[in-house]
């Protein structure tokens, strides 16, 4: 073989080498650049070499594997020139390393090498082709390796961008965050069961976990659970902030201070859920198979941003819960405020109206003082004050000479039982009085007053004093006296009635009763006109009018009475007026002269009848 054969094989030995190493360096920069999710830039390659300097010894390998291809190549052309010249001995050397070297080319690492038991130490190809293929083996375990860390890192990476997606989803809301966190963490894992639970501490003494949300075999369970705080695995890895994961479980301890139940899980993972050392919750795990050391270390770092997330939701609805507080309060305050601003208008309209009605009270206690006898009394009939009018009237001259006077100081002796029982019963509380009362003046003449006493109470309804007005109508009530005195008289000398303006009778006294052989309930709905003799009728229809009008009419009317008996009665009919003018009943006065009626007038009957029979 001549020079340039033997640069060739040396160069392509080389070169191979340099191929087999670019792989190294290539592996190495893809995965770093996966693992950090960064795109294939030279940009990245270099912040890549600049923070792992592992990069750069592996980027030598193509030249260190070239190097060791120029050594073998180099090596090889020796050989071969040996070979040339013993082509006879190496061809089944030859055929050896031909049929090795086939093997590791399909993959079988494993392949044995056959030295030769004469010269095994010179046979240097042989030594390097099971040094190739000791290097290809660690190779392909290593490139084993490589892809398991792969799968884990892809797994894990996969794992953090599905559940950020489902805790964008549900970021506000607590239950439906809890569910999609263990239903897709169950899948996830290949576990069977899983269950979240949140720590509720509203009320610092009654702080416990309440389960949010529970998933087994692929479907939602709804369970009721609390587990107090310190309770079991929960409060015992809530207490010391640590992961447990347990591998070796007997069967009662699930039942007894698990989380889950009477399933009966190979491994238990349970995780709290913290930030910043503080426990917002834990994550139980139960599956068949075991967890492996990367699928722990993904739910605790998991665990890390669900705590986070938890903590904004209670810091969010804890917030959300003091603003609608405050609203409420503030909404109140505004009440409260127009209540207040409503109850200061309320007020000085009240002073205003109380200043009025203040005003009015004295202008009507003035009035009162001028125009009424006015006296307080205390509930045992003492005396307390009296106005001016009220000594006018009774005929003193001040205030100290009827001053502690007992209120039967000032009443007629005659009237002394009547009014006790008046008194007794205002001042216990009773109903005011009204009436006409007899005074007695200092002098000892007496004084009719139109009398009232009420009771003034205090605030606890009970009586403070005893208030009297009264009006002078000594003189009105004289004259009253002397008029009934006189219509007294008159009725008892005299046949009366009193019709109304239609003629009807209203009332009669008993001598009209008798003379006309009648009973009161015989006059109900009869008019005077009806009890007359018919020819008599149309003199009295004619002067009505007249009577109506204020003018009184003297008649001799003709009654008949229920026995057919004429009864001739001498009178007036006269109006009586109310305060208006009008007139309000008509009286009618009369004197039976039957006996002493005159024959004129009987004849002037019988020619009237007479002359009605002549006319038929």
């Amino acid at each position: 073989m001549d020079y340039r054969s033997n640069r060739s094989i040396i160069t392509q030995f080389a070169f191979t080498g340099f191929l087999l190493g670019l792989i190294f360096p290539i592996a190495a920069m893809v995965i770093e650049l996966l693992s950090k999710d960064m795109s294939f830039t030279f940009r990245n390659l270099a912040l890549a070499h600049g923070e792992n300097l592992l990069l750069w010894i592996i980027n030598i390998f193509p030249f260190f594997i070239s190097a060791i291809g120029y050594h073998l190549g180099t090596r090889f052309a020796a050989k071969t020139r040996e070979l040339e010249t013993a082509a006879e001995e190496e061809i089944k050397k030859t055929g050896k390393i031909l049929s090795f070297t086939e093997k590791l080319s399909f993959g079988d690492i494993d392949a044995q090498y056959e030295f030769d038991t004469k010269n095994q130490e010179g046979d240097e190809i042989g030594q390097s082709l099971i040094s190739l293929r000791d290097y290809l083996k660690k190779s392909k375990e290593e490139e084993k390796i490589r892809k398991k860390e792969d799968h884990q890192r892809s797994w894990v990476n996969e794992g953090f961008a599905r559940f950020g997606d489902i805790v964008r989803q549900n970021s506000d809301n607590l239950q439906d965050l809890s569910y999609s966190i263990i239903s897709n963490l169950t899948d996830y894992l290949d576990a069977k069961q899983g269950g979240v639970f949140l720590l509720n501490d509203d009320n610092p003494e009654d702080k416990h976990f309440e389960l949010a949300a529970c998933y087994a075999y692929n479907r939602k369970k709804f369970l009721e659970k609390r587990i107090e705080w310190k309770e079991g695995l929960i409060g015992a890895c809530a207490l010391e902030q640590e992961t447990i994961y347990l591998t070796d479980i007997p069967e009662q301890h699930v039942t007894i201070t698990s989380g889950l139940g009477e399933t009966k899980p190979t491994a238990l993972l349970i995780i709290p859920l913290k930030v910043n050392e503080e426990i917002y919750g834990v994550i139980e795990l139960a599956s068949l198979n075991k967890f492996e050391k990367y699928q722990i270390e993904f739910v605790e770092k998991l665990a890390e941003t669900i705590a986070s997330v938890v903590s904004g939701i209670k810091v969010t609805l804890h917030t959300a819960r003091l603003l609608e507080e405050s609203q409420e309060k503030e909404k109140k305050l505004r009440t409260q405020e127009d209540e207040m601003r409503k109850n200061l208008e309320e007020l000085n309209i009240a002073k205003e109206e109380a200043a009025r009605q203040g005003e009015m009270l004295a202008n009507f206690s003035n009035a009162v003082n001028n125009t009424l006898v006015r006296a307080e009394y205390d509930k045992s009939g003492k005396l307390l004050y009296a106005n001016n009018r009220f000594l006018v009237k009774l005929g003193y001259s001040s205030i100290k000479e009827v001053e502690s006077n007992h209120i039967s100081d000032f009443i007629n002796k005659k009237d002394t039982g009547l009014f006790s029982k008046i008194w007794d019963e205002v001042s216990k509380g009773g109903k005011h009085f009204e009436g006409d009362i007899k005074h007695v003046t200092k002098q000892g003449d007496e004084i009719w007053l139109i009398s009232a006493f009420t009771c003034v109470r205090k605030p606890d309804e009970s009586i403070e004093k005893i208030l009297f007005l009264g009006f002078d109508i000594t003189d009105q009530k004289l004259k009253n006296l002397d008029c009934h005195a006189q219509m007294d008289a008159i009725t008892i000398s005299n046949l009366k009635a009193n019709l109304n303006t239609k003629g009807f009778f209203i009332d009669a006294n008993q001598k009209l009763l008798n003379t006309l052989e009648l009973k009161l309930k015989d006059l109900k709905d009869k008019t005077i006109l009806s009890l007359l003799e018919e020819n008599r009728r149309n003199d009295l229809k004619n002067a009505w009018k007249n009577v109506l009008k204020g003018k009184p009419y003297e008649c001799l009317l003709q009654f008949i009475n229920p026995s057919g008996e004429k009864k001739w009665l001498q009178g007036t009919l006269t109006a009586v007026k109310n305060m208006y003018g009008e007139v309000a009943k008509i009286i009618y006065l009369a004197i039976d002269i039957t006996g002493k009626i005159p024959a004129k007038f009987e004849n002037q009957d019988q020619g009237k009848i007479f002359k009605k029979k002549v006319k038929s």
